[in-house]
């Protein structure tokens, strides 16, 4: 039990309490839960406009800052990269001043990357600008399911969905919101990237309150009469590290993260095109993509809570999957008869990342422990997705069509159903398992 002295309160398995009676006041009080509440869903709505809003501007920005197709192509890809290398760092620094303190930092990141970006006059500074967002959201991506496992312990599927249901909130509305704020403004693709630096500000407010909470309940606990036991969020004596690359959950886990982000890097930058080339016009195409995108608002509250009362999440890895597979076989036989259907199904599978983030809390005891699962299953995941969207785009150069790529992605789902009934077995990285 050396685990107990690392960075949580809720060293126990997931069916015990805390004693909240060891807890300092400020660290159980109901306006704390709150606070770290509405901290989750504004840090969620925050984790995607800088990569989302970004889309509908690439080729006003392009011509603004004289920017080539090789540079245009590397702001696509570039995400997944910096996700997985800031992201490895977000336990280390959790380790060291707390978990608040990185997503305080984080949303500080991201409100001044965006808030700078507009006002590149080049494009060095608006990849630097963009960088500093991008390495605010990694820490913040990896730190999410943390704050969950020790603010809400008993809460972990209810509290996940919640903030994946505002995290692709902030996924859609972006993309669908950013071109008309710059109608309805100036025209100006400058404001329409920078308007978001405003939501960034907000997300800033309940971590800066969270954190002050936080060094209150440190100095209190610096008392021997009342440091039984630190606050959430605190950070303690550090502990020996889980060696997680040992650990064939956290392998399939990783493996899982990173093939559910492929078919969604996929399904985001593609699917519009194959609707379009199969004769349907631009608008619906992006109508169809909307919905696909879309229904990961209310599936992502629904399924987390689902899958925690589950002992094992097999069986919602298999469903989605199989709609997944659905979706693909109907892309490939009647792109344009079906194409409606097919939308529905894939935002279906698309669900798999909720579902990957409630398994992520439930595959460790402890919120340590969870911080560094969390962050080589992002790590992992994101390095693993990188290829897919590039090897799809080669695919249909060579072939001509779509059938090559759908045929790729079909049996990548397949190895990711592989890989999501060995990550949901009811077992967690600290047996060994």
């Amino acid at each position: 039990m050396h685990q107990e002295n690392r960075l949580a309160l809720d060293t126990a398995p997931r069916s015990t309490a805390p004693t909240s009676a060891a807890r300092p006041r400020a660290a159980r009080s109901p306006w704390t839960l709150r606070l770290v509440t509405a901290g989750l869903v504004l840090t969620a709505l925050n984790l995607r406009p800088a990569v989302s809003g970004l889309g509908p501007l690439l080729e006003e920005v392009r011509a603004t800052l004289a920017m080539n197709g090789t540079v245009a192509g590397l702001l696509t890809s570039v995400p997944a990269l910096c996700f997985a290398v800031f992201g490895s760092l977000a336990p280390r620094l959790a380790r060291r001043i707390g978990p608040a303190a990185v997503i305080l930092g984080g949303m500080v990141a991201i409100t001044a990357g965006l808030a700078l970006r507009p006002l590149a006059g080049n494009t060095t500074v608006f990849l630097l600008t963009t960088a500093l967002a991008l390495a605010g959201i990694a820490v913040s991506n990896v730190l999410m399911p943390v704050v969950v496992k020790r603010w809400f312990p008993h809460r972990v599927g209810s509290m996940t969905g919640l903030y994946s249901m505002a995290l692709a909130l902030g996924t859609s509305a972006p993309a669908a919101l950013t071109v008309p704020a710059v109608q309805a403004l100036d025209g100006d693709w400058r404001t329409g990237l920078g308007i978001w630096a405003a939501l960034g500000a907000l997300a800033v407010l309940p971590w800066a309150a969270v954190f002050a909470r936080d060094r209150g309940s440190r100095r209190a606990a610096q008392n021997p009469a009342r440091a039984q036991d630190p606050a959430p969020g605190t950070p303690s004596a550090p502990a020996a590290p889980l060696r997680i690359t040992r650990s064939r959950i956290a392998w399939a886990l990783g493996c899982f993260f990173g093939l559910q982000a492929t078919a969604a890097y996929v399904t985001l930058g593609w699917l519009p095109q194959i609707f379009r080339d199969a004769g349907l016009s631009a608008s619906t195409a992006g109508v169809l993509l909307g919905v696909t995108m879309g229904l990961g608002i209310p599936l992502s509250f629904v399924l987390p809570p689902l899958a925690a009362r589950l002992h094992h999440q097999g069986p919602l890895v298999l469903l989605l999957g199989l709609c997944g597979l659905g979706g693909y076989t109907g892309l490939m036989l009647a792109p344009a008869a079906g194409a409606w259907a097919w939308a529905v199904l894939l935002g279906v599978s698309n669900c798999a990342f909720p579902l990957v983030l409630t398994m992520i809390g439930m595959r460790s005891r402890t919120s340590a422990g969870v911080a560094q699962l969390s962050a080589f299953v992002q790590s992992t995941g994101y390095l693993l997705s990188i290829p897919g969207p590039l090897l799809v785009g080669v695919l249909h150069g060579v072939s001509g069509g779509w059938r090559a790529p759908l045929a790729l992605m079909a049996t990548l789902l397949v190895v990711q159903m592989a890989v999501g009934l060995l990550a949901g077995r009811n077992r967690c990285v600290e047996d060994g398992g």
